[in-house]
């Protein structure tokens, strides 16, 4: 049997490890995966949380445009295992301290895309509400944001297929996720170590298509896509 078949029948059917004595694969995949995805989404829930209100304060007030692009290339530049590394060791492993290291990772690329999206906004709209009386409040609820959404939704995205691939070596911090199987190839085989990476690159793709409907669920009807695209260059957001 190859090993990628034999990493296939890993994912769906349980075997007994290299250890002996413990059920790995098939449905003791399950737990994992639900660790791998509450991990992922409480970290990109508190990115999203801190990052957009920010993001949308920032773009509306016209301010923060070096603040956007030094937390973009900070977000590029450091290491996701030397941020991981750095609170364990000034902090200690477990979850809570894993998903912060994970919300630093993720808040870039969203805060970097809300404020593009706010800036790149129609002028002629915000100056239309604006003269109707509308508080700065109402203009960033129901003008600003809409128009922004689709980059937001963008890096949200981005966000989560970072987060989901990351997430994979939470393990050394302590907190078990699909990255396990990778790690431990000493217990789960080298089959099983394969295994798991497919599933985390199939979750991967998944996420991707997922955030990518839901981008263009989002557009508003009559802005041009390629126009935002262009505009947002100048930031570069993910």
């Amino acid at each position: 049997m190859s090993e990628f078949a034999g990493a296939i029948d890993f994912i769906l059917h349980e075997r007994e490890s290299q250890t002996g004595g413990t059920q790995v694969g098939g449905q003791q995949l399950l737990p994992l995966l639900w660790d791998h995805l509450q991990l992922t989404g409480v970290s990109v829930a508190v990115a999203v949380a801190i990052a957009v209100p920010l993001a949308l304060w920032l773009g509306h007030v016209g301010r923060g445009e070096l603040l956007a692009t030094s937390v973009a290339n900070v977000g590029r530049a450091v290491p996701s295992l030397a941020l991981i590394a750095f609170f364990v060791a000034y902090l200690g492993v477990g979850f809570t301290n894993v998903t912060l290291a994970l919300v630093l990772l993720a808040i870039p690329p969203i805060l970097t895309n809300t404020y593009v999206g706010v800036r790149q906004a129609d002028r002629d709209a915000v100056d239309a509400a604006r003269g109707m009386g509308m508080t700065g409040a109402q203009i960033v609820r129901r003008v600003e944001l809409p128009l922004a959404l689709p980059l937001v939704m963008g890096g949200i995205r981005t966000s989560v297929v970072n987060v989901i691939a990351t997430a994979t070596i939470a393990p050394l911090a302590g907190v078990a996720t699909l990255g396990d199987p990778i790690i431990a190839a000493g217990v789960y085989g080298t089959e099983g170590r394969l295994g798991a990476a497919i599933l985390v690159a199939l979750l991967a793709v998944a996420a991707e298509a997922l955030f990518a409907l839901l981008q263009r669920e989002v557009t508003p009807r009559g802005l041009s896509s390629t126009r935002t695209a262009k505009t947002s260059r100048r930031l570069k957001p993910a």
